[in-house]
């Protein structure tokens, strides 16, 4: 059993349980630069503005303040006030746009960093671990060949590490809020949230939410769950989601997108990338393919690996540069429980585990 600090939240680690962290750390390191990712590394701390730019996560947040603050020093509620990153993506994305003029395009980077995370103290969650992140980022445009790229390196990462078998499970925003849109159903995000909780909550409940806090009616919420319940290994959910007999533009646009994706994994990793049209990703910042690994005969573990496309995270003025990534592996872990257990969000990982 992995030594837990006093403090909770905050775990130390034995001498043989770091040589467990380092020898993970090593394999995705190699495998990210067999890639073709180079290595970066952002500041701790950045302002609560800049953290807060996307999405409702400002209960996650850790402010900085110090013991004796001058007066007039900058308190929480500014958002010029600083705070510790709870993910490497949106730091990122403010290197890029401070940097650009120094970075050729597309550029691959990997990361490898501590984060920090205002969890409550309970089985499954850390407030500070490492986290491994890969992302392609293009100056304006990003071709879409690099959505199915981040697929596969995502399988070569995992498969690099002995954890047994995992499944990528891959969607796309754009199909589902396509599809949400032509059920008519206006608040796409709230929708996609929902259905987000899928997995933890069961479908009844989500049908329910979707009814009394979206205002949907029961044929759309039926519908809606429908979707959700497509999951196939190769290209057959497109008649699945064309016989459910909603039409719109963007629908088409994400299923021809999906099935790129699923069409190419399909002859690299075959049975190892599928296509789940129940992963929706609740992060407001993704905008196409979106990914979600995990073990198989661990599912309710939770996601060991998750990320996606998002368009306009790092931009400046009129300037855009759209982005394909993932938190590839998240070894904020217990080493004690290698090689059976990865889990990379903390909110479904039970302890001892080695992932976040």
């Amino acid at each position: 059993m992995a030594r837990k600090a006093s403090l909770s939240g905050f775990p130390e680690w034995l001498p043989n349980e770091r040589l467990v962290e380092l020898h993970v750390l090593d394999a995705l390191r190699r495998t990210f630069e067999l890639h073709g990712f180079g290595n970066i590394e952002t500041r701790a701390v950045e302002t609560v503005g800049q953290l807060l730019r996307k999405g409702e996560i400002d209960k996650e947040v850790y402010g900085l303040s110090r013991l004796q603050a001058d007066e007039g020093e900058s308190t929480g509620s500014d958002p010029n006030a600083l705070a510790l990153h709870f993910d490497l993506t949106v730091p990122f994305a403010r290197y890029v746009v401070e940097n650009a003029g120094h970075l050729a395009f597309p550029f691959r980077r990997y990361q490898i960093q501590k984060v920090w995370r205002g969890e409550r103290p309970q089985d499954g969650r850390f407030r500070e671990f490492t986290q491994a992140d890969i992302d392609v980022v293009g100056d304006g445009t990003l071709p879409f060949r690099y959505d199915v790229e981040l697929a596969l390196v995502i399988a070569d990462a995992l498969g690099s590490l002995p954890i047994g078998d995992f499944t990528v499970r891959v969607n796309n925003r754009k199909l589902a809020e396509g599809f949400y849109r032509g059920l008519g159903l206006g608040d796409t995000a709230g929708v996609l949230r929902s259905i987000d909780k899928l997995e933890k909550i069961g479908p009844e409940k989500v049908a329910g939410l979707l009814v009394s806090e979206l205002g949907a009616t029961q044929e759309q919420a039926h519908a809606a769950l429908a979707l959700a319940s497509i999951r196939t290994a190769d290209t057959s959910f497109v008649d699945q989601v064309r016989a459910l007999g909603v039409e719109h533009e963007l629908l088409d646009v994400g299923l021809a997108e999906l099935a790129e994706v699923i069409e190419a994994a399909s002859q690299r990793a075959p049975g190892t990338v599928v296509a789940d049209l129940s992963i929706a990703r609740g992060l407001d910042y993704y905008t196409g393919t979106v990914y979600e690994t995990v073990l198989v005969g661990h599912e309710k573990l939770g996601s060991i690996c998750s990320g996606g496309r998002y368009e306009s995270l790092a931009s400046k003025g009129n300037r855009s540069s759209p982005a394909s990534g993932s938190p590839s592996a998240c070894p904020g872990w217990s080493p004690a429980c290698w090689p059976t257990v990865a889990c990379a969000r903390a909110a479904m990982c039970p302890p001892p585990c080695w992932w976040h």
